[in-house]
């Protein structure tokens, strides 16, 4: 299960008190088992195949019309500009879906009547953040994920910033298993 953390109470949420939290967001989680099949150096058009399966149930499940991958690690050319597109408050126009198959990534998601916390996802985690919902993300201090996306618009979507400035108050910090303090940010 995705490490879900009160940011504010720096407190960790588990079980009943978790699931609560993320159907009040209307925030959709599962986790995939499978997902250690692949290497870590699969190319995407791999990935596709070797999740087609899973990745067709979604779809039609959630009126998605296509896919694709997103590989991001530290030699990315022109990364600090990407990062810098997500990493400040947010919503979008349709659900933001991901399925991790390598690295994890942090998002953080602004309740507007509630709390800020943070979902550190991972290898095998599936999330969709509904639309509408504010919230940023972040990269764990190895700056490395690689990640199926779902879209409902084929033309994919595009961030709305609030301008609130609301991340500031947060730092990028992962807290599961292979924790590396962030640094850089």
């Amino acid at each position: 299960m995705a490490t879900v953390t009160l940011r504010e109470e720096d407190r960790v949420v588990e079980g009943a008190e978790r699931d609560a939290l993320l159907a009040r967001a209307g925030i959709w989680y599962r986790r995939f088992e499978g997902s250690d099949s692949l290497p870590e150096d699969t190319d995407n058009d791999a990935i596709l195949a070797a999740y087609g399966e899973p990745i067709r149930a979604l779809m039609a499940e959630g009126g998605y019309v296509t896919a694709d991958v997103i590989n991001v690690q530290p030699e990315t050319p022109g990364l600090q500009a990407m990062l810098d597109r997500f990493n400040k408050e947010h919503w979008h126009d349709e659900d933001e879906v991901r399925f991790i198959v390598h690295g994890r990534g942090l998002f953080h998601i602004h309740l507007p009547d509630g709390p800020v916390f943070s979902i550190e996802v991972e290898k095998g985690d599936m999330i969709r953040v509904p639309r509408g919902t504010t919230h940023w993300f972040d990269l764990c201090a190895d700056r490395t994920i690689r990640a199926i996306r779902l879209f409902q618009d084929a033309s994919g979507w595009t961030p709305h910033y609030t301008d609130s400035r609301a991340e500031t108050g947060f730092q990028p910090l992962c807290f599961g298993p292979r924790y590396i303090p962030a640094q850089g940010f």
